[in-house]
This record gives structure tokens, C-alpha cells and sequence, in this order.
């Protein structure tokens, strides 16, 4: 697993019931239908590509690489949406996510 970032790791100090509240949750999510964990993180980046939350879009990157999605399918994922949300909000997402990426 990649390395959470810092503000992550002190909420859930700070509010640990809420921590285990949110990751109950996203279990139940991922439980719920028959997507596997490669189809689930590339569902889970385009929101997170389509709603433009650079956060979002950096944890769900990581997240797709810790379940053996390589670069550049994440890339390429990020890159399917340039005819739905446009090239400069894709570039921003492909940006926010290629730091990541990079060092992979």
C-alpha cells in the first residue's frame, strides 16, 4: 500500500469513530455489487476525475495502484474523460494524479 497522506492519518487519530465509520462504509460500497477491485478503482477515479476534487483524484489514484493498475492504465482512464468534461479540466486531473504516478 501506498503511503496515506498525513491529514488522513491525523483525522483518524482525532475522530476515530468517524474514521472507522467512513471505512465501514466503503467496505459495505465495495461489497455491494459485483465490480472486482481493478473495475471498482477505475469507477471510483472517473467520479473523482468528473467532480474535479484534486484530493479525491490523488487518493483514488493510489488507491488503483495498490490494486495492480499500472500508470498507465490510470493515465488512460483519466484521459477517457477529455470528450465529457473537456481537455483543460482532463489535463488538471491527469496533473493531479501524475505525481503519483511518476513515481511508479
Amino acid at each position: 500500500m501506498r503511503e496515506v497522506p498525513e491529514r488522513f492519518l491525523i483525522f483518524c487519530e482525532r475522530h476515530p469513530g468517524l474514521a472507522a465509520a467512513y471505512e465501514n462504509l466503503a467496505a459495505e460500497c465495495r461489497k455491494a455489487g459485483p465490480l472486482g477491485a481493478k473495475d471498482q478503482a477505475l469507477a471510483q477515479l472517473g467520479v473523482a476525475v468528473g467532480a474535479q476534487v484534486e484530493g479525491a483524484v490523488r487518493s483514488q489514484a493510489r488507491k488503483a495502484l495498490d490494486t495492480g493498475l499500472t500508470p498507465d492504465e490510470i493515465r488512460h482512464a483519466i484521459m477517457l474523460s477529455l470528450t465529457t468534461i473537456g481537455f483543460p479540466r482532463m489535463m488538471l486531473a491527469l496533473t493531479w494524479a501524475e505525481d503519483l504516478l511518476v513515481e511508479n
